[in-house]
């Protein structure tokens, strides 16, 4: 199969889209918009998911720099990125306009 060319910032809209475009990641991100605050295990009681699959969606959300974690105590807490989703909001904008990314 061929490689389709893109531009670097319609590459970032692809990962954004690809890594969103899982449901429980997106209701991950969610939970972090409404509770605007880090959140640690109890993540996982609000997803009808294992614990362990829950850690994978946040690494996968983590790798494409959309949340963050840091470590309190034994636990890990994630928050959404500062400015991660207006940097997503800004992109799909200007995709959304036929405009070139600034």
């Amino acid at each position: 199969m061929r490689r389709i060319l893109l531009q670097d910032s319609d590459e970032r809209l692809v990962e954004v889209f690809r890594v969103l475009g899982h449901p429980a990641r997106l209701r991950i991100v969610r939970l972090l918009m409404q509770r605007h605050t880090c959140i640690c295990s109890e993540m996982v009681d609000d997803l009808p998911l294992a614990e362990a699959t829950v850690s994978q969606h946040l690494k996968v959300l983590k790798e494409a720099g959309i949340i963050v974690g840091r470590v309190e105590g034994t636990a890990v807490c994630y928050c959404l990125a500062p400015g991660a989703l207006a940097a997503v909001r800004d992109a799909v904008a200007v995709f959304a306009d036929g405009g070139e990314p600034r």
